[in-house]
C-alpha cells in the first residue's frame, strides 16, 4: 500500500490510524482500488469535504492469524445509520469480536485470532476519566496508541482473547470503570488541559485499585507502563497554548498543519493565524473529501488557557 497518497484527489476518509506506528489519515480512492495512508505530521493537510452524506468504510478481514487489515468498500456505497452497508457488514468476520466471549457462531479465523495472547490495559484521559480495554498481541502497541489517553497501563496478559474479555468485564462490574470514552469528552478535555496532576493522580488511583481487584481474583497483575508517542508531546503538555478548532472539521474547506497528535485529536496550525487549534480527524471517517490546496475560514478565537 501506498504511504501517501496523490496530493489531489477524491477519497472515503476511513480516519486516523496508528496501524503504520504514526497517526496516518487512511483513505479509499472513490474510484477504486486499494486504502492509502496520508501522512500529517507536521505538513499541510488541506481539504473539502463534499456533502453531508456518509459513506461505507468497508470492513477488515483477517491478513494471516494474528493481524487485520482494512478493505475498502468495493461498491463505495452511501450509507445511514452506522458505518458499513450491508454487503460489508455481512463480510466482517471481526464483527463478532466484541460478543466472542458470551458465545454463540464465530467464523474460523477469528477464533484463531483470538487464540493468540491477549493485554488488558487502563487509560486515563484528560479529564481524569479512566476506561479499561484489551487489545491482542499483534496490536499491543496500536490500540493504546490510537485511544487518545494520557497516561496507560498494561494490566495483566491472558492466554487469549475470550478470558481477557471475561476479565474486563470482571472489573467494570467490581470497580465501576468504563469501557468507553466518547471521542468529544476526549476532544474538549484535551482543549481544556491546564494541569497534568489531576488526570495523573486518577490513573494512580485507578491502577492500584484495578490491581487490588485482580489480586483478588487471583489474576497476576505484573503492571507495565505504556509509553505514548512522542508525536502527542506537546498535547499532553498542560501549558502549550490552544483553543477548540471553532470549525466544523466535517464541513467545508480547510488548511491544517498538524503539529502534534493524540488518539485522532490534533493540535493543527491554521495559515496565517498564531493560534494552535485541537480537532479530531476521526470526525471525517465515512465523509467524501477531496485533497488539495484549501483553506480554513477564519480562526480568530481566544486561547482556552486565558
Amino acid at each position: 500500500m501506498p504511504a501517501t497518497p496523490p496530493t489531489n484527489g477524491t477519497y472515503v476518509c476511513h480516519g486516523i490510524t496508528w496501524a503504520t506506528g504514526e497517526p496516518r489519515l487512511l483513505l479509499a480512492l472513490l474510484s477504486g482500488g486499494p486504502p492509502a495512508y496520508a501522512e500529517i505530521m507536521n505538513r499541510r493537510l488541506g481539504y473539502q469535504v463534499n456533502g453531508t452524506d456518509r459513506w461505507c468504510t468497508g470492513r477488515y478481514r483477517f491478513a494471516d492469524a494474528v493481524r487485520v487489515e482494512a478493505v475498502p468498500c468495493p461498491d463505495r456505497a452511501l450509507v445511514e445509520q452506522n458505518g458499513q452497508c450491508s454487503r460489508c457488514q455481512s463480510q466482517d468476520d471481526f464483527r463478532f469480536a466484541h460478543r466472542f466471549h458470551h458465545g454463540g457462531h464465530s467464523p474460523e479465523a477469528l477464533i484463531t485470532y483470538m487464540a493468540q495472547p491477549h493485554w488488558l490495559y487502563l487509560a486515563t484521559f484528560a479529564d481524569g476519566t479512566s476506561k479499561i480495554g484489551t487489545a491482542a498481541e499483534s496490536r499491543k502497541r496500536s490500540r493504546l496508541d490510537e485511544q487518545g489517553a494520557l497516561f496507560a497501563t498494561y494490566l495483566t496478559k491472558s492466554a487469549d482473547g475470550r478470558t481477557v474479555r471475561l476479565i474486563e468485564d470482571a472489573l467494570t462490574r467490581r470497580l465501576g470503570l468504563t469501557q468507553t470514552v466518547r471521542a468529544t469528552t476526549k476532544l474538549q478535555a484535551l482543549a481544556d488541559l491546564r494541569d497534568l496532576s489531576q488526570a495523573r493522580a486518577k490513573h494512580e488511583y485507578d491502577l492500584a485499585r484495578a490491581a487490588a481487584a485482580l489480586t483478588d481474583m487471583n489474576i497476576p497483575a505484573p503492571v507495565e507502563s505504556w509509553n505514548p508517542p512522542s508525536e502527542g508531546d506537546r498535547l499532553r503538555t498542560a501549558d502549550s497554548e490552544r483553543a477548540l478548532y471553532p470549525h466544523d472539521p466535517r464541513q467545508g474547506e480547510h488548511g491544517l498543519r498538524p503539529i502534534s497528535c493524540v488518539g485522532s485529536q490534533v493540535l493543527a496550525l491554521v495559515d496565517n493565524d498564531e493560534m494552535a487549534y485541537v480537532l479530531d480527524l476521526g470526525a471525517l471517517k465515512g465523509r467524501l473529501i477531496t485533497l488539495g490546496e484549501f483553506s480554513s475560514p477564519s480562526t480568530a478565537v481566544q486561547s482556552a488557557l486565558f
